[in-house]
């Protein structure tokens, strides 16, 4: 059911109306506007009964503020004193309709379920297009290399297919981007495609997230929530980063896997899905199995099609077709017309290997591109540290860390941790693939010796 929101200064008309409409929406009434308003924040308002005239408020205000706050929220505008003026005032700042009091019923619903309708038209037209916007965005997918050229026959073989793939590769290679092409080119384009990053939310609330919930289920579960796997229903579910999963939620995904439903926190009514799903990892999975990290069952019902990425120092002559495919749309997005880069700027991109792979190169491209003052991306545009590159061979600076006779194991883990951190001034995201770790259990990692050095 959608949220709906009551907002008029007689209670007695607040209340008739959620009497009324409690079976088909969830109401919810208020009489001051300021009250109302903030409740756009809270949850996702589909439908607004609005009056013109609230006390010492101008309904037509408060229908812009609605606007302004929540655009895709349908707003119905209600008065005792109707005129022609008041109505195309209230229609020109995007009221949907405007009614006359004493409201009939019966009119009411109907005007209500069109309202719906266009409700639910506007929002799946603005999924639509943000989704064709993330796949007219094909960073990564282009290329004349070897591997890239193995990795688009492999899509076009599997995408009409309904077995489960596992896409393996560096971060930043553009896993999430092969799943998109998977889903986009096949026959379940028309439906949902529905990205979780399983190392981004924590462990307690992934299950949440996957599954969703009833309403009551936990502390805060004000109302229900469908899950990834529902919302995806008829599509794709792409989970990303899944080697950091909790093993105990790895047993509940492979029956879900199994048994094609799922069961919302706190229901007990299963729900059929019919789901594709498209695992990604940085990590060897196949080790995670051996080192009882991750479930050897699991491992095979995803890695019935495996895509292995290569990194883009691997792409031998892929970078100059990605650099101009990123001048071109970076530099029409910001607005700023860049002609290209030059020959030496170029070379040096070329020579350098890429640790954080395509959206390194599209980082460092999109930075050239803000600050350059010419028409041409120069060497001089490119971060300090790739000027003086020269080669594949000087870019990896490597620095000795000391390890002594009698450290402990988990002295020497720690010591690699924090020498390799402050080597790449804090950046998390490196010092986990530099390491060949989850970022999850870098984080947990750093933590431990925040805690160890506070209790000192």
């Amino acid at each position: 059911m959608h949220h709906l929101l009551v907002i008029d200064d007689e209670p007695a008309i607040c209340q008739s109306l959620e009497f009324a409409l409690e079976e088909k929406y969830h109401v919810h009434t208020f009489t001051d506007p300021d009250a109302a308003l903030p409740f756009l924040h809270q949850v996702e308002v589909a439908l607004v009964l609005l009056d013109l005239k609230i006390g010492a408020h101008d309904g037509t205000d408060v229908l812009k503020e609605i606007k302004r706050l929540s655009p895709d929220t349908v707003v119905i505008m209600m008065t005792a004193f109707g005129s022609i003026s008041s109505s195309v005032e209230a229609m020109r700042h995007g009221a949907f309709y405007y009614l006359t009091k004493p409201l009939m019923m019966d009119e009411l619903d109907i005007l209500l379920s069109k309202a719906e309708e266009f409700y639910q038209l506007q929002t799946r037209v603005k999924w639509l297009s943000e989704e064709l916007y993330k796949l007219s965005d094909s960073y990564g997918l282009i290329g004349n290399s070897k591997a890239m050229q193995q990795i688009l026959d492999l899509i076009d073989k599997v995408k009409d297919i309904d077995s489960s793939v596992l896409i393996n590769g560096e971060s930043g290679t553009g896993k999430e981007l092969v799943a998109r092409a998977i889903h986009y080119q096949g026959q379940r384009r028309n439906k949902r495609f529905q990205a979780v990053n399983c190392a981004a939310i924590p462990d307690n609330l992934l299950e949440s997230e996957l599954f969703g919930y009833e309403k009551g289920a936990f502390t805060g579960a004000m109302q229900s929530k469908p899950g990834q796997f529902v919302l995806a229903d008829g599509g794709t579910i792409f989970l990303d980063e899944i080697g950091e999963m909790d093993l105990s939620l790895q047993s509940k995904l492979l029956r879900v896997i199994q048994e094609r439903t799922v069961t919302p926190l706190g229901g007990l009514e299963e729900k059929s899905i019919n789901v594709r799903i498209i695992a990604a990892t940085n990590r060897d999975l196949w080790k995670e199995v051996k080192a009882n990290r991750f479930r050897e069952d699991l491992y095979y019902r995803l890695n019935v099609i495996p895509f292995q990425l290569a990194p883009l120092r691997e792409r031998e002559g892929d970078v100059p077709l990605l650099v101009h495919s990123f001048i071109q749309k970076i530099s029409e997005r910001m607005g700023k017309p860049i002609d290209g880069i030059s020959q030496e700027a170029l070379q040096v991109l070329e020579n350098y290997d890429f640790p954080g792979n395509i959206r390194e190169l599209q980082n460092i491209v999109e930075r050239a591109i803000a600050l350059t003052s010419s028409s041409l991306i120069e060497k001089r545009d490119l971060p300090k540290e790739l000027q003086g590159t020269q080669s594949r061979q000087v870019t990896s600076k490597q620095k000795l860390i000391p390890v002594y006779v009698g450290d402990t194991l988990e002295q020497i883990e720690k010591r690699v941790i924090l020498h390799t951190l402050a080597h790449l001034e804090g950046n998390r995201r490196k010092t986990a693939q530099l390491l060949e770790m989850g970022e999850r259990t870098l984080r947990d990692k750093l933590k431990k010796y925040q805690e160890e050095r506070e209790a000192e």
